[in-house]
């Protein structure tokens, strides 16, 4: 009877340490499967305060890739945002919602290298919005006779 116990134990050892070894290595492929890469978002913040029929200095959006631009008028109320794609020498690429005014939101998309293109309007009275201002840059335009003040972000 102890000769069979011996021989278990013996034999015992070595396939625990083989199944050990079998569980690390299926834990390091499923673990080398499972990775994902998160990337910290780049943002760009631009405060304005534009006197009526003034324009902002030109923005060059991020290039080739989805740009999330949001803005606001601080002064008169209201958001605005698109998702935009600039390509380089091609002009610019972009679908969102407008600023809310009176009843409803009104849904802008649009692919322009125009300047002066209307992008969204990010005010309630439609009055400030982002527009084109050549086929790589965008701009701040306050159509008001008021001076308006308020924010733009763009993330990529």
């Amino acid at each position: 009877m102890k000769a069979i116990t011996m021989r278990i134990q013996k034999f015992s050892r070595p396939l625990v340490i083989l199944m050990a070894a079998v569980v690390a290595i299926i834990t390091s492929i499923v673990v080398a499967n499972a990775t994902q890469t998160i990337t910290t978002p780049n943002a760009t913040f631009i405060s304005y305060s534009l006197a009526a029929g003034a324009n902002s200095a030109a923005i060059t959006p991020a290039t080739n890739r989805s740009v999330l631009v949001m803005g606001c008028c601080t002064t008169a109320g209201g958001v605005g945002q698109v998702s935009l794609l600039h390509s380089p020498g091609g002009g610019m690429t972009w679908a969102g919602l407008e600023s809310f005014s009176g009843f409803n939101s009104t849904i802008t998309s649009g692919e322009y290298s125009v300047a002066g293109t209307h992008i969204v309007y990010i005010d309630f009275n439609h009055k400030v919005d982002i527009e084109i201002a050549s086929a790589d840059t965008v701009l701040i335009h306050n159509a008001s006779t008021a001076t308006l003040a308020g924010n733009v972000t763009l993330v990529w």
